[in-house]
């Protein structure tokens, strides 16, 4: 595992250098001055990055990290991809039996732990059980990141969201 990072950037890269696609270990969508991120897994990036776009055509500053790599995880490069967030949402498609996070969110945290200035962090659990993912999730998800940045403390870390009972 500890190799294993460096000879994913060399695959990657001579991926690229054959056919013009690069696959590093997250994928960076509209970042360069968000001040609200959402952090996914798979193809729940993609309903994130339509909820992204809706927003920024009204002039928000939202932006989507897609995980590529859960192991090893990428800790470094995401807590400098995230450094500068004013609140950061990381959406868990499972339950953890510690009850205070998934298990993409306890990375994440982790990650970011020693940066000097830590984004506000929720996670949300969504869409268990396989149901479909909606943009309007992730504009919910969005709007509650700005409440928090408005508040200037993150409330209750552990949410739900679309999820059935909940």
């Amino acid at each position: 595992m500890v190799d294993s990072k460096k000879v994913i950037l060399d695959v990657s890269k001579e991926f690229a250098d054959l056919t013009g696609r690069e696959y590093g270990l997250f994928e960076e969508y509209r970042m360069e001055d968000a001040e609200r991120a959402i952090i996914v897994l798979n193809s729940s990036a993609g309903t994130a990055k339509g909820a992204c776009d809706l927003l920024r055509e009204k002039g928000e500053k939202v932006g989507v990290i897609k995980l590529r790599v859960f192991r090893p995880f990428p800790m470094e490069e995401l807590s400098k991809a995230v450094s500068k967030v004013k609140a950061v949402a990381v959406m868990d498609k499972a339950e953890s039996f510690s009850a205070c996070g998934g298990p993409l969110f306890g990375d994440v945290r982790r990650a970011c732990y020693e940066l000097v200035a830590s984004p506000h962090m929720i996670n949300y659990i969504f869409r268990l059980g396989g149901r479909d993912t909606l943009v309007d999730d992730f504009l919910f998800v969005y709007d509650e990141l700005e409440k928090v940045i408005k508040a200037g403390k993150p409330g209750e870390i552990y949410r739900h969201v679309g999820v059935r009972g909940v």
